[in-house]
């Protein structure tokens, strides 16, 4: 830890950054659904999982997780299908509906914030390469 709780400072100004809750707001008022439903779509989107697999991606319950997939199928925005390998599982992946919508969510969360847009080349590079160090493995 940084003498003073330095930080602790950082961390949360990089929480606050990161988690900017009109940002959630702008990705849920362009794709109708709640953050919460267009992150699910997001990770479907990328690849089918089985409701275990799902659950254990969003921190969710396995219970929480069906009703989940019960809603957005009703939605058109996933299917459930047979797992090739497991005769007792499914797998639930994104339709094409569900994979628009998860690129809309994702073209929103990729625009950097103003604060981002706004730093030097080389405040950008510093800053990529802190990220990179604090990402690789220890």
């Amino acid at each position: 830890m940084t003498g003073g709780g330095l930080d602790a400072e950082v961390w949360l100004l990089m929480s606050n950054l990161v988690l900017d809750q009109e940002r959630r707001r702008e990705v849920s008022d362009a794709v109708g659904i709640s953050f919460g439903r267009a992150r699910a779509v997001r990770r479907l989107a990328r690849r089918p999982m089985s409701m275990s697999e799902l659950a254990t991606a969003l921190g969710i319950e396995r219970p929480n997780a069906t009703a989940l997939v019960d809603e957005l199928e009703a939605q058109g925005l996933v299917r459930r299908r047979p797992h090739p390998t497991d005769r007792r599982a499914k797998l639930v992946e994104a339709t094409r509906k569900g994979k628009a919508l998860a690129r809309r969510a994702d073209e929103i969360l990729a625009t950097p914030p103003p604060q981002i847009s706004a730093l030097s080349t080389e405040e950008l590079s510093t800053l990529r390469r802190i990220l990179t160090d604090m990402s690789a493995d220890p």
